[in-house]
């Protein structure tokens, strides 16, 4: 029995020190650094020669097992030091390597659920719906940027310093480009970069090449690469620097890879085709794939200068905000952006659920026709406008999350006129239509999109209530729902009778919204309703350029009324962004230009 316990305690030490031997082994094997391999080396000889000791002592279990276990205690009591000291030696480097594995590859996904078939294009030079700014937000960048929701200071992009000199006839802009910045290929951003970037957007002269052409009045000769670093931008004095310092925030403004896109243009399209659903930015995201009317997949650029807390994006396709509740709850998606009120008073009552509001500058309005009979009298148009129940769409649609707003500038841009002389009156509505020559009613199709509006509210039911206010004057609306990028092809050919839309600024001027609205050369909101008033077009010019704050304040109050009761538009009101989201996403700020920094978000 005494020898049964002599020989276990052996095998026992004889067992400890082949973990030992084999632990020591394991450390030098796992790349522990050159300096610790000598103390690892000794101790593994050390352990080594102890054991034929206890081999020889389990195989003559008589008189000399307990010398051979005191031999053994005494080996191992010197090994146990030096294995603590290995271990105390490697600890904090295995932790620094796990530290950096973990900080420095973002993982995760983040899902973000909204109706996204307004996307036409994600070509930065093409994309002008809101969908399209919103992915490539995160995957291009101008020369400079706004971060987060503030747009009033200008912030260093791509541009580490910029320049605005008065060169007598004309401005002269000197932009700096940061060193190490690169494109999503590896390729180096340069100057010639941003040339191409430019002149390649005026040269499709797409939705928003406007930006460049009539508000900045660029052409392509404006800008050229004084060397590899440093850009040089050229403007008549009866554009605005400013403004073309805040179109560079917008999408449009995001620099592309030259070589890229070249290596990819067929027929002079400039890359544009491949563009559609690829990119070539130096965003904390590039896109993996768009898939029409399905979803939109971002994958983190590992050549960004900021690096995303999330390795994916995936833009889902849900145009029905009960979809995106449902999705949203059972931990589908993350965040949900077209819930109706009332679905987020709902849906917060669940676990794991929570909610946000983001500030907008949006607008929703009805835009008329002016090619099109009875709309091109302007008595008829106000006839419209004075039928409509705007108390009633913000109270009981919108459940208050909105502000009844009836002029052009959006409440929080400088200009913003608060001025909503309109409410429902059927009968002064009856006898604008009879002044217009329409006192027996018409009939006229109202194009609307399909899914859920941001803001909280679905377009049927806004149709819908548009629809039974015009009734009540015998204006007989019919409804046609179409996809958003369907309508919008038919809204800029000029196609469309009545259209239910909304319009949000490219860049936070008052410009940005009186530009588009007001000329027609601009082919862009005015064009698209047939409005021709040149008298308008120059007040607006000139409000743009007026650099006294109060003289140009003054320009814009008399501009937007003026539009308010003669031009082509029915503004219903301006929404609050209402979000659902799961209770771990942190980090999401929505910025009221609309979009979001997806790369701040963390869940």
């Amino acid at each position: 029995m005494q020898n049964k316990r002599k020989t276990s305690r052996a095998l026992f030490l004889a067992g400890v020190l082949g973990i030992l031997v084999a632990v020591v082994a394991l450390a030098a094997c796992n790349g522990v650094p050159a300096n610790v391999q000598p103390t690892i080396q000794a101790a593994a000889q050390t352990a080594q020669a102890v054991a034929p000791t206890i081999q020889a002592a389990v195989t003559n279990v008589a008189p000399t097992i307990q010398a051979a276990a005191q031999t053994a205690q005494a080996q191992v009591t010197q090994v146990v030091p030096t294995i603590q000291a290995v271990a105390t030696t490697v600890a904090p480097t295995v932790q620094a390597v796990e530290t950096q594995v973990a900080g420095g590859q973002p993982s995760g996904t983040l899902t973000y659920a909204s109706n996204i078939d307004d996307i036409v294009s994600l070509d930065p030079a093409v994309a002008y719906e809101f969908s399209g700014v919103l992915t490539d937000h995160n995957v291009y960048e101008g020369l400079v940027q706004f971060i987060g929701s503030d747009l009033a200071n200008l912030k260093p992009a791509l541009a580490e310093k910029w320049d605005v000199k008065d060169a007598g006839d004309k401005w002269e802009l000197t932009f700096t480009l940061r060193d190490g910045a690169k494109f999503s290929t590896g390729n180096p951003v340069t100057a010639d970069d941003v040339v191409y970037s430019i002149q390649r957007a005026i040269a499709l002269n797409k939705s928003p090449a406007f930006l460049y052409i009539d508000i900045a009045k660029l052409t392509q000769d404006s800008v050229v690469a004084k060397d590899p670093k440093t850009v040089v931008i050229t403007m008549p004095k009866d554009a605005s620097p400013q403004a073309l310092l805040t179109i560079f925030t917008f999408t449009l403004g995001g620099i592309v890879d030259s070589k890229e896109a070249k290596a990819h243009e067929q027929g002079g399209d400039w890359g544009s085709g491949w563009l559609l659903d690829h990119s070539a930015g130096t965003g904390p995201y590039m896109i993996d794939h768009w898939t029409k009317d399905v979803e939109v997949l971002l994958k983190a650029n590992p050549n960004a200068s900021v690096q995303p807390k999330l390795a994916q994006v995936l833009i889902k396709h849900i145009p029905e905000s009960n979809n995106q509740q449902s999705q949203l709850e059972k931990g589908d998606v993350d965040v949900a952006q077209n819930l109706t009120p009332e679905q987020i008073a709902d849906v917060i009552t669940k676990p794991g659920v929570t909610s946000t509001k983001g500030n907008s500058l949006l607008l929703f309005y009805v835009g008329m026709n002016v090619g099109v009979k009875p709309l091109d009298n302007p008595k008829v148009r106000e006839a419209i406008r004075t039928a409509i129940d705007y108390d009633g769409i913000v109270k009981d649609l919108l459940s208050g999350n909105a502000t009844k707003w009836q002029t052009v500038i959006p409440n929080g841009l400088f200009g913003a006129n608060p001025d909503a002389p309109f409410q429902q009156n059927v009968q002064a509505a009856k006898a604008l239509l009879k002044e217009g020559g329409a006192e027996n009613g018409f009939e006229i199709e109202l194009q609307v999109p399909t899914g859920a509006a941001p803001g909280g509210v679905a377009w049927a039911d806004l149709a819908a209530k548009v629809q039974a206010d015009l009734e009540q004057i015998g204006v007989h609306v019919n409804i046609k729902q179409v996809a958003q990028a369907a309508l919008l092809t038919d809204y800029r050919a000029q196609k469309n009778q009545l259209t239910m839309i909304l319009w949000g600024p490219d860049f936070p001027d008052p410009d940005a919204n009186v530009g588009p609205w007001t000329d027609y050369a601009a082919k862009s909101i005015a064009y698209r309703n047939a409005w021709d008033d040149k008298d308008a077009a120059a007040k607006g010019r000139a409000a743009a350029l007026e650099t006294d704050p109060t003289k140009r304040a003054q320009l814009y109050k008399e501009l937007t009324d003026y539009i308010l009761h003669q031009g082509p538009y029915a503004v219903l009101y301006q929404p609050t962004q209402l979000f659902a989201l799961r209770d771990n996403i942190k980090g999401f700020e929505w910025n009221p230009m609309g979009y979001a920094d997806f790369w701040s978000i963390s869940k």
